[in-house]
C-alpha cells in the first residue's frame, strides 16, 4: 500500500526506526476507514516528524507509551499545525487498535470512578449515557479536590469545598444545567458515604439552583417556518438528501437527535409500512406508520452509494472516517441549513422541530395523550407544557372584563 501511494519515497518512510514498520499497515487501515488517497498521503508524510519527536523524548519503542502520551505529540491548538494534528490522531487510533501501546495508567481517581460506574450499573440500573454523565461530574469533583495527589482529601471534605466546586461549575453553565450537576453530585456523595469515605449527610447540604416551573416556553417555530426550512434544504447533493430525510423525520414524528442517529436499516419495515424507532432515552422502542413522504425521502437518501465496510445505520458521515453519525452531527447540520435558509430561526438545535410538531398537532385537535405517546413522554405533565403555546384556545378561555373595569 505504501509503495502505491509513494512509489519513489516509500523506502524513506519504512526505514524510520520507530514508526517505519507500522506505516504500511497504517495506510491500509486508513483506506479501510474510507480515507481517500490524498488524506492518506498527507498523514504518512508527517511520519518522519513524529518519529523524530519520539526519539527526542528518548522513546526507544512504542510499547512504553500510553495512547494519551502519544496524543500529547499533537499541538495544543489544532490550527497551529493541522496536518501534524491529524496524523497524530489517526496514527494514535491505529496503534491503539493494534494493541501497540502500554496499558493506560490507572490513577486513584480512575479506581473510584470505576467503582462508582459499577454501582450505577448494578444498583441503580442507569442508562449508559446517564451513567457516563454521572461519572463525568464525579471525576470533575475529584480533580477539583486534587484527589490524585492526596487520597485523604475526601476525609476532610466539607460544605465549603463542595460549595466552591458548585460555584466553579456555575460560572460556565446555566441554572438548568447546574441543577443536573447538583443532582449528580448528591448521588456521588451518597455513594462515597456508603463506603465511609466521606461524612454522611453532605449530599443534603447542597442547595439546588432555583428554577421556576414553566419559566421558559417550549422552543416552537410557526409551522410555516418549519415547512420553509425543509424546502430550503438543497436535495441535489447526497448530503442534502441525507439531511432532508433527518429533519423530515424530526418534523413528522418528533424524533430526538439521538433517535435519528440510532436509526438502522432493520428498523424500516418497507412492505408493512412501519418505522421502528429506538428510544435511547427510555430504552423502549416505538412503532410508527411510515408515511409516503418520509419513505420517499429515505429512499432518495439510501440510493446514494454507501461506503465500505457496510454499516447498518441509516445515516452515515460524509467525512472520513466512514461510519454512523453522532447526535452532534444532526445539530451541526441543522445549524448549517439554518444559516443557508436565511430564515429567522432563533434556536441552535433541531429539538425545536420536535416542539413545533407538538404545538402543530395540538392546534389540529390531537389529544394530549396521542401527542405524548408520539413524543415518548412518560407522563402527561411533560406534554402539558405545550398548552401554554396554544394561544387561540387560551384567548377563548379568558373571562370578559367587568363593565365597571371597561370605563
Amino acid at each position: 500500500m505504501l509503495a502505491e501511494i509513494y512509489p519513489r519515497d516509500h523506502a524513506r518512510f519504512t526505514s524510520l526506526p520507530l514508526l517505519g514498520p507500522h506505516l504500511d499497515g497504517f495506510a491500509v487501515w486508513l483506506r479501510s476507514q474510507g480515507y481517500p488517497r490524498l488524506p492518506i498521503r498527507l498523514r504518512v508524510r508527517q511520519a518522519p516528524r513524529l518519529d523524530a519527536l519520539l526519539r527526542r523524548r528518548r522513546v526507544h519503542r512504542l510499547g512504553v507509551l500510553t495512547q494519551a502520551q502519544f496524543l500529547d505529540l499533537a499541538p495544543r491548538v489544532t490550527l497551529d499545525d493541522v496536518y501534524l494534528s491529524a496524523a497524530v490522531r489517526s496514527l494514535g487510533s491505529y496503534l491503539d487498535v493494534k494493541g501497540l501501546f502500554a496499558p493506560p495508567l490507572v490513577t486513584p481517581r480512575d479506581e473510584v470512578i470505576a467503582a462508582y460506574r459499577a454501582h450505577l450499573d448494578r444498583v441503580r440500573g442507569l442508562a449508559e449515557r446517564t451513567a457516563a454523565q454521572h461519572c463525568s461530574a464525579a471525576s470533575e469533583l475529584l480533580t477539583f479536590l486534587g484527589f490524585d495527589r492526596d487520597r485523604t482529601v475526601l476525609r476532610r471534605l466539607g460544605p465549603q469545598q463542595i460549595e466552591a466546586f458548585v460555584r466553579t461549575v456555575g460560572g460556565r453553565v446555566g441554572r438548568a444545567f447546574l441543577q443536573h450537576v447538583v443532582a449528580r453530585l448528591r448521588s456521588f456523595l451518597r455513594f462515597l458515604a456508603s463506603r465511609e469515605e466521606v461524612a454522611r449527610g453532605l449530599d443534603s447540604m447542597i442547595d439546588t439552583p432555583r428554577l421556576y416551573r414553566g419559566e421558559k416556553l417550549p422552543r416552537s417555530l410557526p409551522w410555516e417556518t418549519v415547512q420553509s426550512f425543509l424546502a430550503a434544504i438543497d436535495r441535489s447533493t447526497p448530503k442534502g438528501r441525507r439531511d432532508y430525510a433527518m429533519f423530515l423525520l424530526a418534523a413528522t414524528y418528533g424524533l430526538r437527535t439521538s433517535e435519528i442517529a440510532a436509526l438502522r436499516l432493520d428498523d424500516i419495515e418497507w412492505r408493512a409500512g412501519r418505522l421502528r424507532v429506538p428510544r435511547p432515552k427510555t430504552l423502549t422502542p416505538i412503532v410508527l406508520p411510515l408515511t409516503e413522504e418520509v419513505a420517499a425521502a429515505l429512499l432518495d437518501h439510501l440510493r446514494h452509494p454507501r461506503p465500505e465496510p457496510p454499516h447498518r445505520e441509516v445515516f452515515l458521515r460524509f467525512r472520513v472516517p466512514a461510519g454512523p453519525i453522532l447526535p452532534t452531527a444532526v445539530t451541526n447540520a441543522f445549524q448549517c441549513w439554518t444559516r443557508r435558509s436565511g430564515l429567522q430561526i432563533p434556536y441552535r438545535g433541531p429539538h425545536c422541530l420536535r416542539h413545533s410538531l407538538a404545538v402543530h398537532l395540538l392546534r389540529q385537535g390531537t389529544s394530549l395523550k396521542a401527542i405524548g405517546d408520539l413524543l415518548g413522554h412518560r407522563g402527561a405533565e411533560s406534554t402539558c407544557v405545550y398548552l401554554r403555546l396554544h394561544v387561540d384556545d387560551l384567548r377563548e378561555a379568558a373571562l370578559d372584563l367587568p363593565q365597571e373595569a371597561r370605563s
